[in-house]
C-alpha cells in the first residue's frame, strides 16, 4: 500500500450492512487456508449472531457503531465498535472511573467500547487485511478516535487487545491497561497423566482426588462439538445459563435465540460438556474452540455436586486440549482458584482514550500505579504456582 494512499472511514449500525465474506477477510484471513480462526469471537457469523439474536442492540445497551476502512477500492480493516450506556459486560472494569467522572460534574456515558461483548478472552481488534497492519490499524484508531469526540462522547475502550496491538496503541496516544487472567498451557502433553506428572506431588494428589469426586456424582460426562450438538441440549444449556446468570449478574446477557444462532452458524466452534444422570443433562460447559486455543465461556447447573464445576469446565477442558492437540485453555475472567488446578495467570490488555485532559491525566497516573501492581501480583501468583521446582522431586 502506498504511503500517499487516502483511507475513507464509515461507521455501520449493524452487521447486515457487510458482506461476511468482506468483514472476515479482515477478522480472519487465516481461515484461506480452511482452518479455524485464531479465536470465533470476531467472525462475522458470532457477531451477527449477537445482533441477530437481540443480545445486543437496542435496549441492550450495546449500540453497534462498526468501523470500516477502505482503500484503492476494497475493504482493508474493520472493528468491532459499540456505543455503551453502561459498563456490563466488559470485564475491563472502569466504574469507579465513571462515578469519579459524574461526581465531578462530568458526564461518562454513552462512550465507545472496541470489543466483543460479553468476552473476556484476548484477540485482535483492530482487524486488518494481510498487507494492510499498520495503515489500518492506524486508521481504525483514528477514526475510533475521531468518532468519540465529534459525538462528545466521554471516551474509547479498547478490551482484551493483543500485547502487540497494545504497544501500538500507546505509540498513537492510547493509555494502556494491563489485567490479569489464567490460562492452561499445553507442554506436548500426551495425555492428563503427562500433565499431572509435571505437578508437585500434593497438587497432583488433589487434582486426582477432585476428579474422582466428580466423576461419581453417578452419571456421564461428555464433550460434544459439530453436529453432535443436537437442538434440545441447547434447551438444557439455557437452563444452566440462567442460573448462574442470575447469581453472578443479575439477568442473562445472552438471549435464548443466541443460542439458537449458535446451533446453526456456530456449532462448529463450540465443544459443550455435558454431565448426565437418568437421563438428564445436570450440569455443563459451553467452550469456543479457536485455532490453537480453548475459550472457556459459561457453566451451569440445575444439581450441586461436589467438585463437578471443576471437572466440567476445567479438567474436561484440558482433556479436549491435548486431544486436538491445542496450545492453550483460556478459562474465562478472574478466578485464583484455577492456580491449583494448573492454570497460570497471563497479562491481559487494554487501551483507553478520555476526551477531558485532567481526567486522562488522572487516569494514566493510576494506570500506571496498577500496571506496576498487576506485574507484582503476577510474579507473586507464578511463584505458588502447583509445577514442581526441580524435577527431581519424589512423585
Amino acid at each position: 500500500m502506498r504511503d500517499d494512499t487516502s483511507i475513507e472511514i464509515s461507521v455501520l449500525s449493524g452487521l447486515g450492512a457487510i458482506d461476511a465474506g468482506e468483514w472476515d477477510a479482515c477478522a480472519c484471513p487465516e481461515t484461506a487456508d480452511g482452518g479455524r480462526p485464531h479465536d470465533p469471537f470476531t467472525t462475522h457469523r458470532f457477531l451477527s449472531a449477537l445482533e441477530r439474536s437481540g443480545s445486543v442492540g437496542a435496549g441492550t445497551g450495546w449500540r453497534p457503531h462498526h468501523l470500516v476502512a477502505r482503500a484503492e477500492g476494497q475493504i482493508i480493516a474493520v472493528a468491532p465498535l459499540y456505543a455503551k450506556t453502561h459498563s456490563q459486560g466488559e470485564y475491563v472494569f472502569d466504574h469507579n472511573w465513571a462515578h469519579a467522572y459524574e461526581r465531578a460534574g462530568g458526564r461518562y456515558y454513552p462512550k465507545l467500547q472496541c470489543a466483543v461483548p460479553f468476552t473476556p478472552a484476548t484477540g485482535r481488534r483492530f482487524l486488518t487485511r494481510p498487507g494492510y497492519e499498520t495503515a489500518g490499524q492506524a486508521a481504525l484508531v483514528q477514526g475510533a478516535v475521531q468518532l468519540a469526540a465529534e459525538n462528545r462522547l466521554s471516551s474509547l475502550h479498547v478490551t482484551f487487545c493483543t500485547e502487540t496491538e497494545a504497544e501500538a496503541g500507546r505509540a498513537m496516544g492510547l493509555m494502556h491497561r494491563t489485567g490479569q487472567q489464567f490460562h492452561w498451557r499445553n507442554d506436548g502433553y500426551s495425555d492428563f497423566d503427562a500433565f499431572l506428572a509435571t505437578l508437585a506431588s500434593r497438587k497432583r494428589k488433589a487434582i486426582r482426588k477432585e476428579r474422582r469426586t466428580a466423576q461419581a456424582f453417578g452419571g456421564t460426562i461428555r464433550t460434544l462439538t459439530g453436529d453432535a450438538i443436537r437442538p434440545a441440549h441447547w434447551d438444557a444449556f439455557w437452563n444452566f445459563y440462567q442460573d448462574t446468570g442470575a447469581r453472578k449478574w443479575g439477568m442473562p446477557y445472552l438471549t435464548r435465540d443466541f443460542f439458537e444462532r449458535a446451533h446453526e452458524s456456530l456449532r462448529g466452534d463450540i465443544a459443550l460438556v455435558l454431565a448426565e444422570r437418568d437421563g438428564r443433562e445436570v450440569a455443563g460447559a459451553l467452550n469456543f474452540i479457536g485455532r490453537d486455543t480453548l475459550y472457556g465461556r459459561y457453566w451451569g447447573c440445575v444439581e450441586e455436586h461436589p467438585c463437578l464445576h471443576f471437572e466440567t469446565c476445567y479438567y474436561q477442558a484440558i482433556d479436549f486440549a491435548i486431544a486436538q492437540g491445542l496450545a492453550t485453555v483460556e478459562a474465562g475472567a478472574q478466578g485464583a482458584h484455577k492456580l491449583a488446578r494448573g492454570y497460570m495467570p497471563v497479562t491481559t490488555h487494554s487501551l483507553h482514550w478520555i476526551a477531558d485532559p485532567g481526567f486522562s491525566d488522572a487516569v494514566e497516573r493510576y494506570l500506571e500505579a496498577e500496571r506496576a501492581a498487576v506485574d507484582e501480583e503476577i510474579e507473586v501468583l507464578t511463584a505458588y504456582g502447583p509445577f514442581r521446582k526441580t524435577r527431581t522431586e519424589e512423585t
